[in-house]
């Protein structure tokens, strides 16, 4: 199996490029991001809770996640791997994810990181929002993701790296420019 974790700071395009990705290589898509906005649309008493922590610029816990994407797992059928589209979010994730693989029989392939200038991150969320309305892409909120992403989330990159698993990409340019990097990466990879 072909795993990936698609990996960044918040606005780096993970969204964008995955679903190239996903295409080229037939893979099951998982975003977590997606997965607890699925869960905040049905309106569900966990969905409110995840709604308030995701609108404070907060992650959400490891247990709540890692028990939405082992369900996710297993429910995939004819495809050549995953995608994880900014998972795993923390050390913990990342070890967990480690496990869960193990026990699938299978294991990241690797780690697929983009690098973007904090600026140009703001640029790209705030415009984001704009267009898609998120009530998550504000100034504010988007202060305290790159905080917390910095904190919590860019020690994995370090894990993945002694794995001699993390690929660091230039997330700056054109769509398809970047995109051809992260397939080159990829495939150098395979």
């Amino acid at each position: 199996m072909l795993n990936i974790a698609l990996f960044g700071p918040p606005g780096a395009g993970k969204g964008t490029q995955s679903k190239k990705i996903v295409e080229k290589y037939n893979l099951a898509y998982i975003s977590t991001g997606d997965m607890l906005r699925e869960e905040q649309a049905a309106g569900t008493e966990l969905g409110r809770k995840v709604k308030a922590v995701m609108d404070a610029g907060n992650l959400v816990s490891d247990e709540l996640i890692v028990q939405i994407l082992e369900k996710k797992i297993n429910s995939l059928q004819n495809v050549n791997g995953i995608l994880f589209d900014g998972f795993p979010r923390n050390l913990v994730q990342a070890y967990i994810l480690t496990g869960l693989l193990t026990k699938l029989n299978t294991e990241l392939t690797c780690m697929i990181s983009l690098e973007v200038p904090e600026e140009e991150l703001m640029k790209r969320m705030l415009k984001r929002a704009e267009i898609e309305g998120r009530s998550d892409d504000n100034p504010e909120t988007i202060r305290n993701r790159f905080k917390q992403y910095w904190e919590k989330t860019a020690p994995v990159e370090k894990f993945y790296k002694e794995m001699g698993k993390c690929v660091t990409i230039n997330g700056v340019g054109l769509v398809d420019d970047i995109y051809r990097r992260i397939v080159n990466a990829i495939d150098q990879c395979l």
